[in-house]
């Protein structure tokens, strides 16, 4: 009588695993998201594994034995990529970089990919979602010419360790880790399994041969990364593609490092000829800033350890309907809903009435308490109809008791605000440093959003 395989029901959520299919996860709590996986048994020798290959054992070191390695960063020739990486690519290091549909993360890894095979040597670049007379088509718009770059069609995670074995390549990028299914098992690519699997033998690989790794992932619809969570646990490295279709510039940000700074941001460009870096971010969103328009305001945010300047726009208007309308693009509605309550409690505005609209102009996204000064500015700009002036810059968080509190970095934000022609800056009373006073800029201390009222609009 032949044994039947086993055969194990995953959660492709969470992970969980379970004897029988179940309509709904009993440790997550989603629907329909338990996926029949059956492991290929292969016949392993004693005292073997299959993680085991490539390993070598170790012993215990004491602390004061060990010797610090410092090893140079290779560039990849795009000065913001290299910004967001802590300066660059550690060797060995394995970076999951994620972001929508067609943003723009296969443009970026070639032309990183191209970059790097110039300088380093050979780059191995994996594509599972395209061919590749699809990546040549890409790469003769990006001028990528006669690079020692190597183009792998291949979906196979064994196919392709052993192309790495062959090649031994400077560089290897894996687009995307969902399209890679490993013949240890029989569920189908993107499932939790066989990405588990994949990133697990790209990780044993990258720091057993020193090669440094780039792997594309996909996000679910609310903006997060798909696949198990031990996917970014696993990585050193997490980074998001953000940016608006609508719009010409990309942002990617780093919400994991082991290697840098986290939160750092690089702004690009895209242009015909692939991602250009974006060197002053504040211009670029700027640039299109109207001239005496109420509900106007300039924001001094800091990403990671950049300043950037954004324009928040803010429309209040009567409501026609039963219930007003609050829309917030590029913050948080809910922090919105937090400050039109302060307003209406503490600054004496009725907005009960009034749809309410708030936008961060050129598509960035902030989630930094410093916005919530710039975000009431425009909106009380809005509902007096009167002009903020062009040249007031401001930042600050705001408390329920309608206080102006203390945010970091105050410097870096009154700096870039003068290198930006703005001779007045908005600060909480707390951040005010004679070090930061300049006489190219008057510093006005509030205490309170009347304070700031007042002295936005008188």
């Amino acid at each position: 009588m032949s044994k039947r395989a086993a055969t194990v029901f995953v959660c492709q959520e969470c992970g969980a695993q379970s004897a029988k299919w179940l309509g709904r996860c009993p440790d997550c709590g989603a629907w329909n998201s338990l996926v029949e996986e059956r492991p290929v048994e292969t016949p392993l020798a004693a005292g073997t594994h299959r993680y085991a290959s490539g390993s070598q054992a170790s012993t215990a070191q004491l602390y004061a034995d060990i010797a610090l390695e410092h090893h140079a960063r290779l560039t990849t020739g795009i000065d913001e990529f290299d910004r967001v990486l802590g300066g660059g690519i550690v060797p060995g290091s394995l970076i999951l970089l994620g972001g929508e549909p067609g943003i723009g993360k296969s443009t970026l890894l070639l032309q990183a990919a191209a970059n790097m095979a110039r300088t380093i040597g050979p780059v191995l670049y994996c594509s599972g979602e395209e061919s590749e007379h699809q990546i040549k088509g890409r790469g003769e718009r990006l001028a990528v010419g006669d690079a020692p770059l190597y183009l792998l069609a291949e979906t196979c995670l064994e196919r392709i360790l052993e192309e790495i074995a062959r090649i031994r390549p400077s560089l290897v990028v894996v687009d995307s880790i969902q399209t890679v299914f490993s013949l240890k098992f029989q569920s189908a690519p993107g499932s939790i399994g066989q990405v588990r699997e994949a990133a697990t033998q790209l990780l044993f690989m990258a720091k057993n041969q020193n090669i440094p790794t780039l792997l594309v992932g996909h996000v679910t619809k609310d903006g997060s990364l798909a696949g198990p969570k031990a996917l970014e646990h696993v990585v050193d490295t997490v980074l998001y593609f953000e940016g608006e279709r609508h719009h010409a510039h990309r942002v990617v940000r780093a919400v994991k490092n082991r290697f840098g700074a986290v939160s750092e941001l690089g702004v690009f460009e895209m242009t015909g000829g692939g991602l250009r870096p974006v060197a002053n971010p504040s211009k670029m969103f700027l640039a299109e800033r109207p001239v005496n328009a109420p509900g106007s305001a300039v924001l001094c945010t800091v990403e990671g350890s950049r300043p950037i300047l954004v324009e928040v726009q803010a429309l209040v208007s009567t409501s026609n309907y039963g219930s007003a309308r609050r829309t917030a693009n590029g913050i948080d509605p809910q922090r919105l809903s937090l400050l039109l309550a302060v307003l209406e409690k503490r600054a004496g505005l009725n907005l009960v009435g009034d749809d309410v609209f708030v936008n961060i102009a050129g598509g960035m996204t902030i989630d930094e308490p410093a916005a919530d000064l710039g975000i009431i500015a425009a909106i009380v700009s809005s509902v007096r109809n009167r002009v903020i002036p062009a040249t007031t810059a401001m930042f600050g968080e705001v408390g329920l008791a309608g206080e102006i509190r203390a945010i970091a970095k105050s410097s870096l934000r009154v700096r870039e605000a003068v290198q930006m022609g703005f001779t007045r800056c908005l600060v909480p009373e707390a951040n005010v440093d004679p070090a930061l006073r300049s006489e190219r800029c008057e510093l006005v201390q509030v205490r309170t959003i009347g304070e700031a009222i007042d002295a936005l609009l008188s």
